[in-house]
């Protein structure tokens, strides 16, 4: 693709999901412990050759979608309309200012777009200014009248199912939207139908059996088993960390900062919790441990703060095509008192890793006044981390 081509993306967000069933809009709703939203988005986020992602929404979900997509960079959120046509008219129109030669529309329901599909779907933008991806329909289908009986089967080696994100040139499919809008149609399913409405000739590539769409509950169901299925490769791994404590007036622990009449010795901010949390992923992965990824003898952690230690081991997971499927911490100490902040350090921890909040434990225990942390010399943690990973060999 020529370099001059700049690429934006919408991803359409605003629909109720009624057929779905109850649970709130599907689109935020977790689906192999992430939300369907942050899943569809995600792929757009981090291709190389998008420079912009355009979100879609009901403006009630406002506050859902920040929390559901916080670690992902995107434009303000449009305010979508009643229709899905609609809504991409709004994401078209928020775009323009940004001037993108090419974009693609991308349905949230679609949680399993790769970044292989969506490359394809730039370079066939890119060659013949409207595309869609589509793949073969395997059932007979049958055209059927108002009585319900058949009328006609289509020849099945020219049917195709479509899929999303449809890729145009910027300027024609925004052009087509506004010719709509002025003629009052508003009856177009996907932005395909509308551009060969608007007299464009839609091109197909090759879409992906895996990129399918969220409509009822038995999708979700079937999903949730796929994944399940994928990710059978359940491993364990274990952590332990001990910082002294030395002047100050507060430690870190789980992410929490904690008043005490002591600080702790350490390189980086010595959070013994997040620190034995680390070790027990990487453990769990076979990837060497903290010291190893974040040396001491580095100046650059000097005082770092140990919650991107976590997000950058929980980083390493994801890019093995895994996932974290529960966090377990116990603190051993004296003081300060665990039990008041048990809570808090549980949702910083689910925060910092995009769990919820059911897959993290913290505990506390004393040492009976026995040993360093009996003598309040210092704080141990003990930790354990169950990680889900696809089969290798």
């Amino acid at each position: 693709m020529p370099k001059f081509e700049r690429t934006a993306a919408i991803l359409v967000a605003a629909g109720r999901g009624l057929r779905a069933g109850s649970g709130g809009p599907k689109q935020y709703r977790s689906i192999g412990g992430q939300t369907v939203i942050f899943r569809a988005m995600e792929p757009f986020c981090r291709h190389p050759q998008i420079f912009a992602v355009q979100p879609v929404l009901n403006p009630d979900d406002t506050a859902i979608f920040s929390d559901a997509v916080s670690e992902l960079r995107h434009e303000p959120p449009a305010t979508g309309g009643t229709t899905r046509q609609a809504s991409v008219h709004a994401g078209l129109e928020a775009l323009a200012s940004h001037k993108p030669d090419i974009v693609l529309i991308h349905d949230a329901a679609r949680p399993f777009v790769s970044a292989a599909l969506i490359s394809r779907a730039i370079e066939a933008a890119s060659r013949t200014g409207a595309a869609i991806p589509a793949i073969p329909v395997t059932d007979t289908i049958k055209l059927i009248d108002s009585n319900g009986n058949v009328e006609a089967t289509p020849e099945r080696a020219r049917l195709r199912v479509a899929q999303t994100p449809q890729a145009f040139r910027f300027e024609v499919i925004l052009d087509a939207h506004r010719r709509a809008a002025r003629d009052r149609r508003s009856d177009f399913t996907d932005d395909a139908a509308l551009a060969e409405w608007a007299g464009l000739t839609v091109a197909t590539f090759e879409g992906d059996p895996a990129n399918m769409k969220l409509t009822t509950p038995e999708d979700f169901l079937r999903e949730e088993a796929r994944l399940g299925a994928m990710l059978g490769d359940v491993r364990t791994g274990s952590g332990y960390d001990v910082h002294a404590f030395g002047d100050g007036d507060h430690v870190m622990i789980c992410g929490v900062r904690v008043p005490h009449t002591k600080g702790f010795l350490a390189h980086s901010d010595g959070d013994v919790g997040l620190h034995a949390l680390v070790d027990a992923i990487l453990g769990a992965l076979a990837d060497g441990d903290i010291g190893s990824h974040f040396p001491p003898t580095d100046p650059k952690w000097k005082g770092a703060a140990s919650d991107q230690f976590l997000k950058y081991t929980v980083d390493r997971v994801t890019a093995r095509g895994g996932r974290i499927a529960h966090l377990d911490v116990t603190l051993i100490c004296e003081r300060p008192k665990i039990g008041p902040l048990r809570d808090t350090m549980r949702a910083r921890i689910a925060e910092i890793t995009g769990l919820a909040l059911s897959r993290v434990a913290v505990k506390a225990t004393t040492s009976e006044r026995l040993g360093f942390t009996g003598r309040e010399e210092g704080i141990a943690a003990v930790a354990s981390a169950t990680i889900r990973l696809p089969w290798s060999d």
